[in-house]
């Protein structure tokens, strides 16, 4: 078997736990051979490189590094005939972007990250379309507080001692106003097709110690309620812990030793 070459955008919260999977022999089939990241010095035995380096050693590219790395670094890589698997789905609401990725002659692919179930709403939905899809995501405020936000907002976000709503909108929407935190909204929407029908909802929750996703969905397919509930990352808690796991679930696969359910 030909081993998979992965190159890493990012060596974050995400990228450093999927960097010393690989490099510990975790993923059968898979080697890591880039990791370009300009904030993270290089290191015995960790390869950090250019992108351009990178994508001449690499066959699949693996996204971990937010909305914007996707935005300005995945074109280049789809162009350069690679395979892209992109966490930050939040950013496929630019339309262009999504159209762009897909273009080739490379090839995307998405890993959901910190939600399930979207297979089964795939399938519902290629049965008939969904009448309603509502997203509510419960999070700490502290993981919530975002530089548009007036001075109110913020005062508010630091001292409720009460849940409360502090957004709710087509999921399109919401991905733009919590980049870092609305990709598992981002991820519904993209496996149901219709980024405006899927309604999200993000409540800041004084009391939450996890990230909490619920998902409900009604269609002639049937009725259909998830709900999740991750640890957050301990070093970032704007993201789940289970994330790079998600990935690396995703890497395995694609190395061709899937295991479990597919």
């Amino acid at each position: 078997m030909t081993e998979l070459t992965v190159a890493l955008l990012g060596h974050g919260a995400i990228g450093s736990v999927i960097a010393g999977a690989l490099r510990e022999g975790h993923v059968p089939g898979a080697r890591l051979v880039a990791v370009v990241d300009p904030a993270t010095a290089p290191a015995p035995g960790l390869p950090v490189v250019p992108l351009a380096t990178a994508l001449a050693r690499a066959e699949l590219v693996v996204e971990c590094a937010g909305q914007t790395a996707l935005r300005d670094t995945g074109p280049s890589v789809v162009a350069a005939g690679r395979h892209l698997l992109a966490l930050s789905t939040g950013a496929l609401a630019d339309d262009v972007l999504h159209r762009r990725l897909l273009a080739g002659p490379g090839r995307l692919s998405l890993c959901a990250g910190a939600v399930g179930g979207l297979d089964l709403l795939t399938a519902a939905g290629a049965l008939a379309p969904f009448d309603t899809v509502t997203i509510r995501t419960s999070k700490s405020p502290g993981s919530l507080a975002r530089p548009w936000m007036t001075e109110a907002e913020t005062s508010r976000l630091r001292t409720t001692a009460e849940p409360y709503e502090v957004l709710r909108a087509p999921a399109r929407e919401v991905t733009r106003a919590f980049p870092a935190t609305s990709n598992v909204a981002a991820s519904v929407a993209l496996a149901v097709g219709d980024w405006d029908l899927v309604e999200a909802v993000v409540v800041a929750d004084p009391g939450a110690t996890l990230s909490r996703h619920e998902i409900e969905a009604t269609g002639p397919a049937g009725r259909y309620r998830f709900e999740i509930a991750n640890l957050p990352s301990p070093a970032n808690p704007r993201t789940s812990g289970i994330v790079p796991y998600a990935a690396l679930r995703a890497i395995r696969a694609l190395a061709g030793n899937p295991g479990g359910v597919v």
